[in-house]
């Protein structure tokens, strides 16, 4: 056998980027076959059923907040929110930035490291997101987890180019690039506030990363040390 011939044409994506995108394409396919009748009558609610069940609601959270009355199915809906979308083409675009950018991540990070990074950046943008006091809106889709893997791409970056390089702020580029078109849409489209959800994910997948990279957290302490 000749060498190389036995390798992939395409780097195969790590284990856990199919773990997270497997639920969304998943749904997907069982809203598209329930909406032609296929698995009954019933089935062509299933969107709608699914999104009230699963979609996180910041009303209802402040309200347990101030009577303090917590609800487990409601706290999971902190992270449920992130695998049911409004319409394929709203999955499809979480799942090609969670293909794309969470291959970059899953080469540089272990795959509980991608997950935390995801799963973390999803609790908090919905946190921050609920304590908006204007926020009615239910939150659905994983745009926030995606926009925590985009924000641990550029941890990545921001950290190979290392202090004192004069370019180090072109890590912060593609999110850079994603709020201008946020606000070009915005403008010409009007948006929901959502959009306070993903950048607050970016914000949590930054942070964590200091935390769960490998020698992400000890680079920082020296960098504390040498100050």
């Amino acid at each position: 056998m000749h060498h190389g011939h036995d390798e992939h044409p395409v780097n195969p994506l790590p284990p856990v980027v199919w773990v997270l995108a497997a639920p969304i394409i998943v749904t997907e396919i069982l809203f598209a076959l329930g909406t032609t009748g296929a698995l009954g009558a019933q089935a062509m609610g299933w969107r709608l059923a699914i999104l009230g069940q699963l979609g996180f609601d910041p009303v209802t959270f402040r309200h347990m907040a101030e009577i303090g009355l917590w609800s487990v199915h409601d706290l999971l809906r902190l992270v449920s929110y992130a695998f049911v979308h409004l319409n394929l083409t709203h999955a499809a675009m979480v799942v090609v930035f969670i293909l794309a950018i969470g291959k970059f991540v899953g080469e540089v990070f272990p795959g509980w490291a991608v997950a935390t990074v995801f799963i973390g950046s999803t609790l908090v943008g919905a946190l921050v997101y609920a304590l908006m006091p204007f926020t009615q809106m239910m939150l659905i889709g994983g745009y926030p987890g995606a926009y925590g893997l985009i924000g641990a791409f550029t941890w990545i970056l921001w950290m190979r180019l290392g202090a004192g390089h004069p370019h180090r702020m072109r890590a912060f580029s593609l999110i850079g690039m994603l709020a201008a078109l946020q606000l070009v849409f915005g403008a010409l489209f009007g948006t929901g506030p959502d959009w306070i959800a993903q950048f607050s994910g970016f914000g949590a997948g930054f942070l964590i990363s200091f935390f769960v990279a490998p020698g992400g957290w000890g680079h920082l302490l020296r960098k504390i040390r040498k100050r």
